[in-house]
């Protein structure tokens, strides 16, 4: 898939995941979440989330694999220092990790502009909180699908020997659709919340795969 295709299929996304904001605010609005807290599209919400109430098993279980995320992150991060470290500049280090710091760092920005700039809130309020947070999008949906995403795209560089590969893989798809699905069934995020990850997620993984192609041909 060359370039141009990559950032087209970004861009898809991304209008998809603007006209997902606009529907929740604009159609079939209703006062269903916890306080009269508004979300829109309630007629699909409304019966996933009287469906999937409030686990707590399985958002622990979301919450550590988050931490797992982070781990994998942070991997690709030391991996970039050492490179720089070796070759003493920053242009020499792989384009593909280059390219996901820049993707790390787009994807925190979200996060902080996300919990600022409040779509809707989330159908419970957490015991633990006992206050209205932001739930569009999905954090942990985000995080996951972005980080072993990227890693997926990357594993084929460092990772010779097939059967590793293929194992490694496997194990990085499996935690990446436990997040996303473990993150819905804990009834922590409405379904909408969950879209809405799922689509900037993969935007900015279409983003991330063409820039990693244009910093390689520089290199």
């Amino acid at each position: 898939m060359n370039a141009k295709l990559k950032w087209a299929l970004s861009g898809i996304f991304l209008a998809l995941f603007a006209v997902l904001i606009i529907m929740i605010k604009k159609v079939d609005v209703e006062s269903i979440g916890p306080e009269g807290t508004k979300i829109g599209l309630s007629g699909i919400n409304k019966p996933v989330a009287d469906n999937f109430t409030y686990n707590e098993t399985w958002y622990k279980i979301t919450q550590y694999l988050g931490y797992a995320a982070l781990l994998v992150a942070a991997c690709f991060a030391v991996m970039g220092l050492i490179q720089l470290i070796q070759r003493k500049n920053l242009l020499k280090v792989d384009a593909n990790i280059l390219a996901a710091g820049v993707l790390y760092v787009v994807t925190i920005v979200l996060y902080f502009l996300f919990d600022k700039v409040v779509i809707n809130y989330r159908p419970i309020i957490l015991p633990d909180e006992g206050v209205l947070e932001a739930g569009f999008p999905s954090s942990h949906t985000m995080l996951s699908i972005v980080v072993f995403g990227s890693a997926l795209l990357q594993t084929g560089r460092y990772i010779k020997k097939k059967g590793v590969l293929i194992a490694v893989n496997v194990v990085l798809i499996q935690i990446l659709v436990l997040t996303v699905v473990g993150r819905l069934i804990s009834g922590a995020h409405w379904l909408t919340d969950i879209c809405g990850g799922v689509l900037i997620s993969v935007a900015l993984l279409f983003a991330y795969s063409a820039a990693a192609n244009k910093f390689a041909a520089k290199q």
